[in-house]
């Protein structure tokens, strides 16, 4: 499965969860260490803002989060979200040469790293606010099987990546790969 495909799954999917979360759940802390709920949106703005650009071969500009105060990004997130997924699919982008937080890397493996970010993030949104966060499950193994292979010990500064956890006997297929993150299930 591409990343494009991946991502056209995951980008609708993050934009009905942030559509259903209420602004006094912003300051809820998620299982992303240290980031609440607003955190997490301002990390995907910038994110997305930031990566678009990039992906079109475009030097991108400095992004800061929306200022907000007693409502929720979701027009902004919806827009910066939207413009990632177009800039993924913007001839040559998955060639391209990404300088990205782990070096430089082509456009098909950082897309890849993107869509490992939204489908957790997503996870992170969708637990904290009490919603569902399914998607397809070749979505998840797919993006499963690129974490593991892509995901150094070296990238598990506890920034970056914490250490793994141990998910529940119990555990699907998403619970493992957030496990894997190192969050807690």
């Amino acid at each position: 499965m591409t990343p494009i495909q991946q991502l056209s799954h995951i980008v609708p999917a993050l934009t009905d969860v942030v559509d259903r979360i209420w602004f006094g759940q912003l300051d809820s802390s998620t299982p992303c260490a240290k980031f609440t709920v607003h955190d997490v949106l301002d990390h995907m703005i910038v994110g997305g803002g930031t990566f678009a650009p990039l992906f079109r071969g475009e030097t991108p500009p400095e992004v800061k989060a929306p200022v907000v105060y007693g409502w929720v990004p979701a027009a902004e997130f919806a827009i910066a979200m939207g413009d990632l997924l177009d800039a993924v699919q913007s001839p040559g982008a998955l060639d391209r040469v990404i300088p990205s937080p782990f070096g430089d890397v082509s456009g098909d493996t950082f897309a890849r790293f993107v869509a490992f970010d939204g489908l957790v993030h997503g996870w992170d949104l969708a637990r904290a606010t009490g919603q569902v966060w399914a998607l397809p499950c070749e979505v998840v193994e797919a993006i499963d099987n690129f974490a593991r292979e892509a995901i150094s010990a070296t990238m598990r500064d506890g920034e970056t990546f914490k250490d793994p956890t141990t998910a529940p006997n119990d555990a699907d297929p998403l619970e493992r790969l957030v496990a894997f993150s190192g969050r807690t299930v």
